[in-house]
């Protein structure tokens, strides 16, 4: 019985983080998380918002496009090996053909009439979305840099 009782005590007080080891409930144990998710909220969003206003139209609310017209964004080689020509489809519009996941597509997608910040707030809710777990953040100097 006595056994019993040191032992229920025992746990109560590592649940309650007063045992003599490191408390493993403590935020210092969750920084690295909190971090990670704080980043990816805040590349997230307003990106989002702009997303659904000008992109999901076309690319879906998943980021799949349509495989015919439209080309996928979720998974896209072309926004990881051309960053810089994303950006100026993005800022300027495009037009012509492309491949993307060894699929053409000759479409065109309009200038939206973006701010370089807005730019670089789509790029990074896209980047970031879905599938796609691109570290390098789009900047709005970057965006500015960018030109037709």
């Amino acid at each position: 019985m006595m056994l019993t009782t040191k032992l229920f005590l025992g746990f109560g007080m590592f649940v309650l983080g007063n045992f003599s080891f490191e408390n493993p409930f403590s935020a210092e144990n969750y920084r690295d998380l909190n971090t990670e998710i704080t980043a990816n909220s805040k590349l997230q969003s307003p990106g989002k918002e702009i997303y659904a206003d000008f992109c999901m139209q076309c690319h879906g609310a998943n980021g799949k496009g349509d495989t015919k017209n439209f080309p996928p964004l979720d998974g896209s080689d072309w926004l990881k090996t051309k960053r810089n020509e994303s950006i100026a489809a993005v800022k300027f519009g495009q037009s012509g053909e492309i491949v993307v996941n060894k699929i053409k597509y000759n479409s065109s997608m309009p200038t939206m009439g973006l701010t370089n910040q807005e730019v670089a707030d789509v790029m990074n809710y896209i980047m970031t979305s879905w599938s796609n777990k691109q570290t390098k953040i789009v900047t709005e100097e970057e965006v500015a840099a960018i030109k037709k």
